[in-house]
C-alpha cells in the first residue's frame, strides 16, 4: 500500500484534527480516513463552532 497523496500541511493538520500520529494518517488506509473524515464533517455540522474565525470584526 502507497501512502496518502496529500500535501505535507494537510497530512499535518488531518493528523492533528483526528487525534493520530502522522506516520499512522499517511499509512491509513484511504476507506477509513475518508470514513473518519466523514464522521468529523458530520460532528462539525452539528456542533458549529461558537467564535467567528475569519478575522473580521462587527
Amino acid at each position: 500500500m502507497k501512502p496518502l497523496q496529500v500535501s505535507p500541511e494537510t497530512a499535518v493538520k488531518l493528523a492533528e484534527k483526528l487525534k493520530v500520529p502522522l506516520e499512522h494518517l499517511m499509512h491509513m488506509p484511504q476507506h477509513i480516513l475518508m470514513q473518519k473524515i466523514a464522521e468529523i464533517a458530520k460532528e462539525e455540522a452539528a456542533n458549529p463552532p461558537s467564535s467567528n474565525d475569519s478575522g473580521t470584526s462587527s
